[in-house]
């Protein structure tokens, strides 16, 4: 399997994953070199679910062997919420900042700081095939929003024996520790043996 379709249209996560995948010998497409912009509804209830649901879309629209994540951070101090819905929760703010403060917030009245980014990736390689690998990184949420680098809830997320927000660490070094990255050694390793 020398040619694997990554299903997403997000361009930060498209470079991180290709930055992965360059160290192994195996070419990487995304949707956009395939000029695919449709996605199939995320309905499912788990990141399992919603990563199974694009990675079985992509490979039954393209006969290509398709992978595809679903992440997400879960927050102590909103019951482990957002989960899933990190992206609808963050989109439903006038702006990322709003949201970070509001979450910032709701860590402060509860003194609960935890938190963990999860990454759920499906590999659909035959119809009705599928195998799931997943990531998990634990942490707490910072006091301020700080870092340049990243995308999402990444300048609020503190690893787990860091000082520095996901943010503030280059792509390197982000891509050392991550949840996705975890995740994706996991997708490459089962590849390439």
């Amino acid at each position: 399997m020398r040619q694997l379709l990554f299903f997403s249209n997000n361009n930060n996560k498209i470079i991180e994953i290709k930055k992965i995948f360059n160290k192994f010998n195996l070419e990487l497409i995304s949707l956009n070199d395939l000029n695919i912009s449709e996605e199939p509804e995320e309905n499912g209830q788990t990141f399992e679910e919603n990563a199974k649901i694009k990675s079985e879309y992509g490979f039954n629209k393209t006969g290509i062997p398709c992978f595809a994540d679903d992440s997400g951070i879960c927050i102590e101090s909103l019951n482990w919420e957002p989960g899933v819905l990190s992206k609808r929760f963050l989109n439903n703010f006038k702006s990322n900042k709003a949201c970070f403060e509001s979450v910032i917030k709701s860590t402060k009245k509860n003194s609960e700081r935890n938190a963990y980014f999860k990454t759920s990736i499906s590999l659909t390689f035959k119809e009705n095939q599928n195998v799931i690998f997943n990531g998990k990184i634990d942490g707490k949420i910072s006091e301020e929003a700080k870092g340049k680098f990243g995308f999402g809830y990444d300048p609020i997320f503190i690893p787990k024996n860091y000082k520095k927000t996901l943010a503030e660490l280059s792509t390197k070094e982000k891509n050392g520790i991550s949840h996705r990255s975890i995740a994706v050694t996991k997708l490459i390793n089962f590849l390439i043996n």
